[in-house]
């Protein structure tokens, strides 16, 4: 969605609801390097219903990662997602840019259930509306400003500065389009399965069709091993991940019957895009995030939807130094880096 454009770099900095996940980028004669990257793990207090609980451990873990990886800018890109934004595909009447950044407020006052002067907002101009070339399609986006304060004020607490605040989907959509070739005419479908969100973005060449934000992830996983199997919460997360490797049939069975939960939830979102958009059907569909990796998930998704469905891989086409960079390294993190590897291409003065 965002070009890469010679402007001051960033830290891309994720902060989920399980971990802190930075990237730093370095833009290298028009492709992209990879200089740092790194996880630090979060307590299941830090974060709870995208509200950030506890900042100073939030901020003790960004400012730990941040310096045992000897990044030195403090410039910091972050997302948000969930119920911590709204996103709205609106129809206005034509005009241009600079027309609508005067009008947006009082446009978008409809659209967004809060006092307008308590938000943030952006927007971006989709294309022409196909029932009436008066009219274009605008996809806005909102959070309450109390919401980026607090972002605001974890990265002070950390010695960083907030610079740019995007959205999770939006972010992933940076990450594939850096990392994977595609068609102008292709609708993909990019879902990103984290902890507690899954992010669903519908998009044909570098445009948002659909978008939404399930408040469902990979803890679903973890709490019904406990509940079904008996295991503390350690031994649910390991066995999680390790599942392919394992002969426990109640463990995997616990994984499939999660896997068609979660797998019912993205067919739904998908279905209804589908039932509303013409002729532009998905071709294909790409899953980045923690559970990209769980036994039988991308399959179970392929044989509902009746789709190829590829993981997102954000380091493909990223140049860096495997003397710096274990490629085994990136490619079993990887599942867990696209919001961040999209973060760090933003830069200071995007819109």
């Amino acid at each position: 969605m965002f070009l890469f454009k010679k402007k001051k770099e960033v830290v891309g900095i994720d902060i989920g609801s399980s971990s802190v996940k930075v990237v730093q980028l370095k833009d290298n004669k028009g492709s992209l390097q990879l200089l740092n990257v790194g996880i630090f793990p979060l307590s299941p207090e830090a974060i709870v219903d995208n509200t950030l609980m506890d900042s100073s451990s939030i901020a003790s873990a960004i400012k730990n990662l941040v310096s045992s990886l000897g990044i030195k800018i403090k410039d910091v890109v972050c997302s948000i997602s969930g119920n911590s934004v709204i996103i709205r595909k609106i129809v206005l009447p034509s005009m241009s840019q600079e027309e609508l950044e005067d009008q947006i407020s009082w446009e978008a006052e409809q659209y967004i259930p809060f006092d307008i002067n308590d938000v943030n907002m952006d927007f971006q101009i989709l294309s022409p509306d196909g029932n009436d070339p008066s009219k274009m399609n605008v996809l806005l986006v909102a959070s309450k400003k109390d919401i980026i304060n607090d972002y605001v004020s974890v990265f002070s607490e950390a010695g960083m500065q907030l610079s740019v605040v995007d959205v999770d989907s939006f972010a992933v959509q940076n990450a594939f389009e850096a990392n994977h070739d595609y068609s102008s005419e292709d609708i993909l479908a990019l879902v990103n399965i984290g902890a507690s969100i899954m992010n669903i973005n519908v998009i044909k060449d570098g445009l948002t069709l659909f978008t939404r934000d399930v408040q469902m992830g990979g803890n679903l996983y973890t709490e019904e091993i406990q509940k079904q199997i008996g295991l503390s919460s350690e031994e649910a997360e390991t066995g999680k991940l390790l599942a392919c490797e394992s002969a426990n049939a109640p463990l995997r069975n616990v994984i499939l019957k999660v896997n068609e939960t979660l797998t019912q939830e993205i067919r739904r979102s998908l279905d209804f895009y589908n039932s509303t958009a013409n002729d532009d059907r998905i071709s294909r569909v790409f899953v980045s995030g923690g559970c990209s990796k769980v036994f039988g998930l991308i399959d179970s998704i392929s044989e509902k939807i009746g789709l190829p469905v590829e993981k997102l891989n954000p380091f493909a086409k990223l140049q860096y130094n495997e003397k710096d960079f274990d490629p085994e390294y990136l490619q079993e993190i990887g599942p867990f880096m696209a919001v961040p590897v999209g973060l760090a291409i933003r830069r200071v003065g995007d819109k």
